[in-house]
């Protein structure tokens, strides 16, 4: 089957899920190109969709749609509501799918009760949020009041659209955001972050060409979201690749070339490599070594991640190698990073409180950068994570900057709309849901700035793995998730 007819094929298959008007703009979303950055297509077809429907569209300054809708028949004098989705979705792929995220469509398809994609993300986070959202703009069929629908650019890689949001371009009254990922939990507040980079100065040398040059690769990792998953204790590709060359670096006479791992500073790392020269009398020495790492970091992450791949190939004699001291600094630095979970909270059983994902390693010809995300529920948590940074970073004469900070979302017990949502589900489903804090970051904080009186939360069917090629989405809870939604709808109460 080519890849056309296997794309009608899914099509169709998918338009048979209810609701179906969902399922059908999800369909359309994954036929569009729109990783984080380039989004500018799908905003164009949603835009002429909305002009067609002669609703009111808006594409602010830097990027976001506002798209309203009035109220229908007798709910005229409701509270307006804006439902809130990203536009963007994580670019992720296995290594040996060729797939061009700003040109081909993602590939949908059915497995058992979940959608998943082909080898790559789906974008259900935040796809469906999105065409729940445009579903009820398009419907004629459903009540509500003031409606506003709000999408939001470039969530993943900075949250460029909600920093840009401003004052005035909403009226509405109360938000639902629709990035949550977990059926049956309305969430009340998430962490913020900020991004780290820090910046190893690399002297280089001319190799010696007696020496057999290698690119290692550590693969086979989970991976996942850096916040939804960092508690789960999956190993980080680029941590444990600093790790083999702390321990066996010298013995192996090892001259580093390059080091690249990861891709997304907000996924985990699941795979990594490191090129460099050795002595052709240490190659056996170096695979023995290799299957014993392999087999014991198998054996210590044998539950949450138990298929670590250590891989070597030949590769053709490079120009330049790592000066020794440059390459120990490195080393050194990338072997001490903390990463994972740094704390967890006290007030919120089960939720991380603070986190650090040494996220992406690159090597450029004069230096080589890694690039951090810390995630924190509290400012001070950010903070000490932030100061380890830099002491560390000034111990090795490595250079630091922080930057892309944001903040999170306070928890607020006493708000309205949660109720609302709280007693909404109970009334369908007979039992209570739970009122969380992710350790992620939602939008919410952000929109607090320009609209500090709105009253938010935030809801969404289950999805697994985002951030990597395993993402899928449970059928049956976006059903559930969007008969919620739209009964949310019809209880908002009157304006005062």
């Amino acid at each position: 089957m080519d890849l056309h007819s296997e794309q009608e094929s899914n099509v169709t298959t998918l338009s048979q899920l209810q609701p179906q008007a969902l399922w059908q703009w999800f369909e359309q979303i994954c036929a569009i190109p729109h990783p984080s950055k380039h989004e500018q297509a799908l905003s164009n077809y949603i835009q002429n969709w909305a002009k067609d429907k002669q609703l009111s569209v808006v594409e602010d300054k830097v990027g976001n749609l506002i798209i309203k809708k009035p109220a229908t028949q007798g709910m005229e004098n409701r509270k307006t509501v804006v439902i809130q989705a990203h536009i963007d979705m994580v670019p992720q792929k296995n290594a040996d799918k060729v797939h061009d995220f700003e040109k081909d469509p993602i590939v949908p398809r059915i497995d058992g009760d979940w959608v998943k994609a082909s080898d790559t993300t789906l974008g259900a986070d935040n796809g469906i949020g999105m065409a729940s959202a445009l579903a009820i703009l398009g419907a004629d069929d459903i009540p509500h009041g003031p409606l506003e629908v709000l999408l939001t650019i470039d969530e993943e890689a900075g949250m460029t659209g909600a920093f840009g949001l401003e004052a005035g371009m909403l009226e509405a009254d109360i938000l639902i955001n629709t990035d949550s990922e977990q059926e049956g939990e309305i969430y009340m507040g998430c962490a913020g972050g900020v991004d780290g980079q820090i910046s190893v100065p690399m002297v280089w040398q001319a190799p010696e060409t007696s020496l057999s040059s290698f690119k290692l690769t550590l693969s086979g990792l989970l991976g996942g979201h850096s916040g939804v998953n960092i508690h789960l204790g999956r190993g980080n590709a680029n941590k444990l690749l600093a790790r083999f060359l702390f321990n066996h670096g010298d013995e192996l006479a090892l001259e580093l070339v390059d080091f690249t791992g990861g891709s997304l500073r907000n996924a985990i790392p699941r795979e990594a490599s490191v090129s460099f020269m050795l002595p052709s009398e240490n190659l056996a020495k170096l695979q023995q070594l290799m299957s014993d790492f392999q087999a014991l970091v198998r054996q210590e992450l044998a539950i949450a991640d138990p298929d670590c791949l250590l891989e070597l190939e030949e590769i053709p004699t490079p120009k330049q190698v790592m000066a020794e001291q440059s390459q120990q600094t490195l080393i050194e630095l990338l072997n001490a990073c903390p990463n994972g979970v740094i704390r967890m909270s006290d007030e919120v059983e089960g939720v991380t409180e603070t986190s650090l994902n040494v996220g992406v390693i690159t090597t450029g010809t004069e230096s080589v950068e890694v690039l951090c995300l810390i995630r924190s529920l509290i400012d001070s948590g950010r903070d000490e994570v932030e100061g380890v940074l830099t002491s560390l970073s000034n111990l090795a004469g490595a250079d630091i900057e922080f930057s892309g900070a944001y903040p999170g979302w306070k928890p607020d017990n006493s708000s309205p709309v949660m109720a609302i949502v709280k007693d909404t589900y109970e009334s369908i489903y007979h039992k209570e849901p739970t009122i969380m804090v992710i350790h992620a970051g939602l939008e919410c904080g952000l929109f607090k700035k320009p609209y500090p009186d709105m009253d938010m939360v935030s809801i969404g069917p289950t999805i697994r793995f985002p951030h990597s090629p395993d993402e899928k989405v449970l059928i049956e809870t976006v059903e559930q998730y969007w008969k919620l939604l739209l009964a949310v709808l019809e209880r908002i109460p009157a304006k005062d």
